[in-house]
């Protein structure tokens, strides 16, 4: 997918802002000089997709390069589909970076790619900033650091809220596992344990992904005695297990959710939200029309962009990673921007709860809430909720 120039306004507008100060850096190559080539690759085809993460990064990089780029250099974005498929992740990392000699991958989003090619980016000496880590290799590698909570510190954060804030007790976890993450979420649950000594009543790891009916795991957890369920869901499911819910008549259970389940058709989708419906945002939620998300949201409408999680973190990783290539002495490679990701200062944004710095963990999200009848998510907190918390 090629980035698309746009002239307006709002895009230059955003484009000064993200340039402010990049003077300072020596691209090594002079004005006009080659692009600099950054890499992406993404399940933008199949049952699961994340195609606002790269578009977003994308509109990042064209109002870089809309208003000089690096020096007169600008940056070449390859963004890839990996299918959700292990092969295809395969040779679209070896692509980007063996063929097209990336010197970094920014504000990636796929189902597995992660895992498949973390090693590969070791062997090869490049660090990848995605927009969404999904998978467990996205947070388990050297070479990779994520812009988002992630789901795994998600669900720790989604546990710990319903039983330290919402004081729900007799919470059960049903979880849809993909490759090779459950022990990963089993960490997440162990952790919440951690913090506040307590255990799930129950657990289900074999829910299914797209199933056509989640009435039998519903109504086994009734049985179980669960009070709340914490779900790890896409979209799709979760609008399954709320219905499933809803033809139960089991209208007092409260749902624990992920970031995977934040976007404004889901609302519109749920009338019944039983005892509602609580999530962790990993950024600060994008249904709020204010100055925290004015810049993200002006060039996401300038480029006809959905207006999701999704785009916030492709936005912050692409935006991120100009703050640190503008800082370069000398020339622009592989080698020296590896070196200035991992050595960066932490950078700050309002649209996030931890400060990004390349190694770093997310651990801080934005508790919102769908209740029955409001077809809209609405905040339940007036600042960040960490594990700390």
């Amino acid at each position: 997918m090629n980035t698309r120039a746009t002239g307006t306004a709002a895009l230059i507008a955003v484009a000064t802002l993200v340039l402010a100060g990049c003077a300072g850096g020596d691209s090594g190559g002079g004005e006009g000089g080659a692009p600099i080539v950054v890499g992406s690759v993404n399940t933008l085809s199949g049952p699961a997709t994340f195609p606002e993460a790269s578009e977003a990064a994308a509109a990042v990089f064209d109002a870089f390069n809309e208003a000089g780029g690096l020096d007169g250099r600008e940056i070449e974005y390859k963004v890839l589909d990996d299918k959700g498929d292990p092969a295809t992740a395969t040779a679209s990392a070896r692509e980007v970076v063996g063929s097209d000699e990336a010197v970094a991958l920014v504000g990636s989003a796929s189902l597995l790619e992660c895992e498949i090619n973390a090693k590969y980016y070791e062997q090869e000496g490049i660090l990848s900033v995605p927009g969404i880590g999904v998978d467990t290799g996205c947070f388990a590698s050297d070479s990779i650091s994520p812009v988002n909570v992630g789901p795994f510190n998600d669900m720790t954060l989604t546990l710990q809220y319903g039983s330290e804030v919402l004081g729900l007790e007799d919470i059960c976890v049903l979880l849809e596992i993909a490759g090779s993450t459950r022990p990963t979420y089993q960490a997440a649950i162990d952790k919440w344990t951690e913090l506040t000594g307590k255990e799930p009543k129950y657990v289900d790891d074999t829910v299914p992904y797209g199933a056509s009916d989640y009435t039998p795991y519903i109504v086994k957890a009734r049985e179980q005695g669960c009070k709340a369920l914490a779900v790890n869901p896409i979209e799709p499911d979760a609008i399954g297990q709320l219905k499933a819910a809803n033809a139960q008549g089991w209208d007092d259970v409260t749902f624990l959710y992920l970031t995977s389940v934040y976007s404004e058709n889901f609302a519109a989708a749920i009338d019944n939200a039983a005892g509602g419906i609580y999530v962790p945002a990993e950024f600060y939620p994008f249904t709020e029309e204010n100055e925290i998300n004015k810049e993200w949201r002006d060039l996401m409408t300038a480029n006809d962009i959905a207006l999701t999680s999704f785009s916030q973190g492709g936005y912050l990783a692409a935006t991120y990673f100009i703050e640190v290539l503008k800082g370069i002495d000398g020339d622009i490679t592989r080698e020296s921007v590896g070196e200035a990701l991992k050595n960066m200062d932490p950078i700050e944004n309002p649209m996030v709860g931890t400060p990004y710095a390349f190694g770093t963990d997310n651990t801080a999200g934005w508790p919102i809430v769908l209740k029955s009848g409001t077809n809209a998510w609405e905040q339940v907190a007036d600042d960040w909720f960490r594990f700390e918390d």
